[in-house]
């Protein structure tokens, strides 16, 4: 592995105690090129990682088992796609399969664009990079400092871990996982039923309380509320203030969307969220159709980001924290909080969201958390490993469930009610299922009921061949949402679904202001002042694009709002 500047140099030998710094691989069979990505990568991170240099793509693959032998971890492999004998996407694939983690960033040609866009398809390479870069400043740096930050969301030290001891059978396991993982907390799960250290834990604990949760600083808890967990991480709950230009309830991509313009363009603004940062889309394994995201991007991900953008403009950001009440008797909205608490603002947003509705059907009520999962719940991925699940839904959220869940799961079925997968799900995951040859699609079908004891054990079907029972540990439901509309007052006006009418949906109402009547702005409530946007607003589009893009255009009525 050459670290000099030229093919002369001695190789370098990693040292038996070499530093815990996470490495950064970078790939090259052209010694002017290596030399240059290798100066540019050392000056701007050498101080926190080990920057590593391989002059071909066989001495590559060589390092990279040197260092999983060792045990180092490897954020970042970039590497030059045209070499002799090993090409780049070779060696960046042999990466991931020792790192699952790592970030790829393939170096290439002009002329080899589609093979990274294959690469893109084929191995989620998160980067490619035209040659030459420069600057790097401007076409170097942002791509691996991106990746870099991604990379430390998902790897944190070993003492940051919080643990879990439970049962996988388990409500409330389910939920406190769930919690940790979208809020990419990092997590160590102890099947108590299977694991030895898990019931060394549950001993150590002296208690017999399931689900045991420990913190990293070693507080244990017992079977806690998320409210509970999140006050022992130190989550923020509770506002800073009393009164805010703008409050926004719910933080999904719409909440998010506004709040980051809201509190850019200098409103002093707080988000309110009952649960976890994403909403519905916080729960996708992957967008792919999101702009600017050539490789596709989780929820969880995305969530992160854009909380992170948030809390950089001093957004208040409280989660969990529940939205109790609305009390619209005064000059300006007031927001009344779960714990008794309330906050003022000029102007409110809703972006509360929806949630999947339930199933009425034998059984689904007492198996919920114990097999029936209603989202993708993306933390039981461990529990579907070698198991036969099923997806019901034929919409996006559906189609991503199965897509992720089929590289874990024996088996996936998918139940649609519709003739066929394209009626809702988009083309890019309609191919994506019929690729995958452990999933199958059963269309024009419902389920009757779901049975088992302490577990879900079957699914009982009907479609057009009749009633079938399918054997299942596993089902996740996708069958429509409802809006979090039920906590707020009459004099915000809902259609006959409880979705929230906003603009030109409310007819010939007018608004009475200072400035004398007006018409709802678009997006703007049958109460002045107070604009709905995203899953919950009654004919919206359901898409993350459109949802950001509603919460960015709703910040400018805001404006309006507080001007009169």
């Amino acid at each position: 592995m050459s670290e000099g500047a030229s093919p002369e140099a001695a190789p370098e030998t990693v040292p038996e105690a070499a530093p815990a710094r996470p490495v950064i691989l970078a790939v090259d069979d052209d010694p002017a090129v290596l030399s240059a990505v290798r100066g540019d990568l050392r000056s701007r991170y050498g101080r926190h990682y080990r920057v590593l240099t391989a002059s071909g793509g066989g001495e590559a693959i060589e390092t990279l088992d040197r260092l999983k032998l060792r045990g180092d971890p490897v954020a970042v492999v970039i590497s030059d796609q045209r070499m002799p004998e090993v090409t780049g996407t070779e060696v960046l694939t042999a990466a991931l399969k020792l790192f699952a983690e790592v970030r790829t960033v393939l170096l290439t040609a002009y002329a080899d664009t589609e093979v990274a866009i294959g690469a893109i398809n084929d191995l989620h390479l998160d980067y490619y990079i035209l040659k030459p870069w420069d600057p790097p400043e401007e076409r170097l740096f942002p791509v691996i400092d991106d990746l870099l930050g991604d990379w430390h969301a998902h790897n944190q030290p070993s003492y940051t871990v919080t643990r879990v001891v439970s049962s996988r059978w388990s409500a409330r396991t389910h939920e406190i996982r769930d919690f940790l993982q979208r809020n990419q907390i990092p997590m160590q799960w102890f099947d108590v039923d299977v694991s030895e250290e898990g019931r060394a834990l549950w001993d150590a604990a002296e208690d017999d309380g399931l689900p045991l949760v420990i913190t990293p600083d070693g507080t244990a808890l017992h079977a806690p509320d998320v409210s509970s967990l999140a006050a022992a991480l130190g989550h923020k709950t509770h506002a800073d203030a009393e009164s805010f230009d703008l409050a926004i309830i719910g933080a999904g991509p719409a909440g998010l969307a506004a709040a980051v313009y809201g509190a850019s363009e200098g409103l002093r603004t707080v988000c309110v969220e009952a649960l976890v940062a994403g909403g519905q889309a916080g729960q996708s394994s992957r967008i792919e159709n999101y702009l600017g995201f050539p490789a596709g991007i989780s929820g969880t991900d995305l969530a992160r980001r854009a909380v992170t953008q948030a809390r950089r403009f001093k957004v208040d950001v409280l989660a969990p924290t529940s939205a109790a009440g609305l009390d619209l008797t005064g000059p300006y909205p007031r927001v009344e909080l779960a714990d008794g608490s309330a906050i003022s603002a000029g102007a409110l947003i809703l972006a509360c969201g929806v949630a999947y509705r339930s199933l009425s059907v034998p059984g689904s009520a007492e198996l919920e958390g114990r097999g029936v999962f209603y989202g993708a719940s993306l933390s039981e991925r461990d529990t579907v490993a070698g198991e036969d699940i099923v997806v019901v839904g034929g919409a996006n959220s559906a189609g991503q469930a199965a897509v992720y869940f089929s590289e874990y799961a024996r088996s996936v079925t998918i139940l649609c009610r519709a003739a066929s997968l394209g009626a809702k799900m988009s083309a890019y995951l309609v191919d994506q299922i019929a690729a995958r040859p452990n999933i199958a699609v059963r269309c024009g079908a419902s389920i009757d009921s779901v049975t088992g004891t302490e577990k879900l054990e079957a699914v009982a079907i009907r479609d057009g061949s009749g009633p079938e029972s399918v054997a299942a540990s596993a089902l996740f439901v996708f069958i429509g949402a409802s809006p979090h509309t039920n906590w707020l007052p009459p004099q915000i006006s809902r259609d006959d679904r409880g979705f929230i009418l906003t603009g030109p949906a409310l007819g010939d109402l007018r608004h009475r202001t200072a400035g004398g009547d007006r018409d709802p702005f678009l997006y703007e409530t049958s109460a002045p002042g107070v604009f709905a946007v995203g899953d919950v607003r009654s004919g919206s589009m359901k898409r993350v694009a459109s949802a950001v893009g509603e919460g960015s255009v709703a910040v400018q009525f805001v404006h309006q709002v507080l001007r009169s």
